[in-house]
């Protein structure tokens, strides 16, 4: 069997560029998939990708299927023969299934029962037939924008331009959208020109002979490079934002960076506000000097060669110096408006069309804010801060430079806070309430930026799912997971005194006196407790706390959080020591039978007709008020412990007692005793759920 490389590429108009890794990454997986599907081997398979080109090398591709012999399996004998001895028709069609006659069927038993089989032999398909098929594959890809184009009914990122369908030296034929397939490619839109390919192999060193750095990963490094390379030369530090990087390697196909100036004047504006404009507008790398401080300089990556550099950077600080010119007049304009004047405005802001404005969701946040801090029992300077930043925790929304930026809602409340006098900690809760913005981002420093985050998410949540706005699948288009997420890493983060399920019962008091509750408020709570359990979930698996450890924490109600996740990973720490199996099965001995008790009942002593029921009675009543206690503490370890020495007392009641006893009376009272120290145990975690 010889072998030949293949090579596929798709030519478009330039790609948007968060298009590009995603689609590489889906054209490569369909691939493997197809030639997996096909049966066809290979040795290796690359992926290439520029603005203009999707690609696909794949080297020492078979040049055809291996042929396959095996057994095919048919009915029993006793279908597959009449009652004469001849073969049914149930055979015959199975012979013609095969592609066999019935003289070719024979007989096995598989475990006692006899089949009929047939050696079934189907030839390989030569690779260069099945290659065609390739331009389904091309149109199953699908992105997250589409268009169409001329009179072509496809739907597809940008339009095609050109197709390459190479094995070897010979073209696959096919064609999309009237682009037929060839050996033509082409280099840099301004710097290159036509390539016509003889084999695969050339394709790489072809391409970056006419300005084409083809590797994604290639490109991104030079331009990583280029930029520190700039900052050794001029003693700058230029931070690195690795989402713009991933952007600019996407926009060129030859990078070549190049450094421009603005006026200093514009130093003056927030830090963020300068680099957000520059980043935002222009794609443009901000510069800094050895002590973070921004310096008049950008960096941005050209799509060509080192020609007329300067030409370039004068056109790039032209632009750049309109945008910071309007990101100025932003800053001068809004601090003409008073915080107050502000708050009106927000009133005729849509928060939702049945959830109101976001003056009425401010509204809310500041009554979860003040029953969070009641139940926090918080001093009364943590008080009076935490209340003045959820009155006004929104009023940058209506500025112009969060209109214009977005992304800067929060930063520009603290900076416009300060300048409007209000305290340094008012203004800093105000930045840090919409934290963690993404997975990954730090918790609010401050309490009182925690508290207003919590009620602004929960807020978001609660009435979400008041309305029926709940995420689906992979549907969650107000980023309720990520929010609920947020609520848990702060509540562990600052340690927070309070249980998720009163947490709840917060956001949805106040929802209720707006009347937005459209379901029962018990049924909400249910829900919601659940869709806050599956982040929790998650976060103990960041931890690396097994699935069974989970399962078993997570069986009751969620309560203090972060007692929670110490409980798991005490219970992991232990999970694997000799001792710990031992306590874990007498734990699970009273919880398991427990779930025969048919109420609560009354534990009576004067029932107790053996030392053993004494004992555990008086182990009961240690852990009784000893394990809420520890817990309510945080002291995991300290309630492990106690419901830990009750081992050998467990296992001697049950070496002794039969809790099923004939006599209902005596039955019933041990039951009763069974199921109040099952209580106990659950409330630490759902033993009987452990995989040891």
């Amino acid at each position: 069997m010889s072998k030949q490389d293949f090579l596929l590429e798709i030519g478009v108009e330039e790609l948007p560029a968060r298009f590009v890794t995603s689609s590489i990454a889906q054209l490569q997986e369909k691939m493997e998939k197809w030639l997996a599907d096909e049966r066809l081997d290979y040795e290796n398979i690359q992926a290439f990708a520029t603005p203009r080109r999707l690609a696909i090398l794949i080297e020492g591709l078979a040049d055809s299927q291996p042929d396959i012999e095996e057994e095919a399996k048919g009915p029993a004998k006793k279908i597959a023969l009449d009652e004469d001895g001849n073969w049914s028709k149930a055979a015959q069609g199975f012979a013609r299934g095969q592609g066999v006659t019935t003289d070719q069927l024979f007989f096995k038993e598989v475990k006692g029962v006899e089949y009929v089989y047939a050696n079934r032999f189907i030839a390989g398909k030569e690779t260069r037939d099945l290659l065609p098929a390739l331009k389904e594959l091309i149109l199953s890809l699908h992105f997250p924008k589409n268009m169409r184009w001329g009179s072509h009914e496809l739907r597809f990122a940008r339009p095609i331009q050109w197709l390459i369908a190479l094995y070897g030296t010979e073209v696959i034929p096919f064609e999309i959208t009237g682009i037929e397939t060839g050996t033509t490619t082409y280099g840099h839109r301004f710097l290159g020109k036509k390539i016509e390919l003889k084999t695969p192999k050339e394709y790489e060193q072809a391409l970056l002979a006419e300005y084409v750095i083809s590797r994604p990963e290639e490109r991104k490094q030079a331009i990583r490079s280029q930029l520190e390379e700039m900052a050794a030369e001029k003693n700058w530090v230029i931070p690195i934002d690795e989402d713009l990087l991933e952007e600019v390697h996407h926009l060129v196909e030859y990078p070549t960076a190049l450094s421009g100036s603005f006026d200093k004047e514009f130093l003056a504006l927030p830090k963020e506000v300068l680099i957000t404009s520059m980043r935002e507008h222009q794609r443009y790398f901000p510069v800094e000097n050895q002590q973070g401080e921004l310096l008049p300089y950008f960096v941005t990556v050209r799509n060509g060669d080192h020609k007329h550099l300067d030409n370039v950077a004068r056109g790039n600080e032209k632009v750049l110096r309109a945008r910071l010119a309007d990101a100025d007049f932003f800053y001068q304009e809004d601090q003409k408006v008073k915080i107050e004047d502000a708050l009106k405005r927000l009133e005729n802001i849509v928060y939702h069309e049945e959830l109101g404005s976001i003056g009425d969701k401010v509204r809310r946040i500041q009554e979860s804010a003040d029953k969070l801090l009641a139940a926090l029992e918080a001093d009364s300077r943590t008080a009076e801060v935490t209340r003045r930043t959820a009155e006004i925790c929104k009023f940058d929304l209506v500025t112009q430079m969060v209109y214009e930026f977005p992304e800067l809602q929060g930063r520009m409340g603290e900076v416009y806070a300060e300048l409007a006098g209000e305290q340094k900690e008012v203004a800093k809760a105000i930045n840090e309430h919409y934290q963690p913005r993404f997975a990954g981002d730090a918790s609010p420093a401050t309490l009182a930026g925690a508290v207003v985050s919590i009620a602004d998410k929960l807020d978001t949540i609660v009435t979400c799912f008041a309305i029926g706005l709940i995420p689906t699948g992979s549907q969650d288009p107000y980023a309720l997971r990520r929010q609920a997420a947020g609520v848990v890493q702060m509540v562990t983060d600052h340690q927070l005194e309070v249980e998720l399920e009163d947490l709840i019962e917060i956001a949805l008091a106040v929802a209720e006196e707006q009347k937005l509750l459209k379901r029962p408020r018990q049924e909400l709570k249910e829900e919601l407790v659940q869709f806050f359990a599956l982040r929790v979930k998650a976060a103990l698996q960041e931890k690396a706390v097994s699935y069974d450890v989970i399962d078993a924490v997570l069986a009751e109600r969620i309560g203090h959080i972060p007692t929670l996740i110490n409980k798991a990973l005490l219970i992991g720490e232990k999970h694997d020591q000799p001792d710990f199996k031992k306590v874990v099965e007498a734990l699970s001995r009273i919880t398991n039978i427990a779930k025969k008790a048919s109420g609560t009942g009354e534990i009576n002593e004067e029932k107790f007709e053996k030392k053993e029921e004494n004992e555990l009675y008086s182990s009961y009543l240690t852990v009784k008020d000893g394990v809420p206690q520890a817990l309510a503490e945080g002291k995991v370890e300290q309630a492990y412990q106690l419901l830990a020495d009750c081992e050998p007392v467990i296992h001697r009641y049950f070496d002794h007692i039969m809790v099923m006893a004939d006599d209902e009376a005596l039955k019933a009272n041990r039951l009763a005793q069974m199921h109040a120290f099952a209580e106990v145990i659950r409330s630490f975690a759902h033993f009987q759920a452990l995989v040891l």
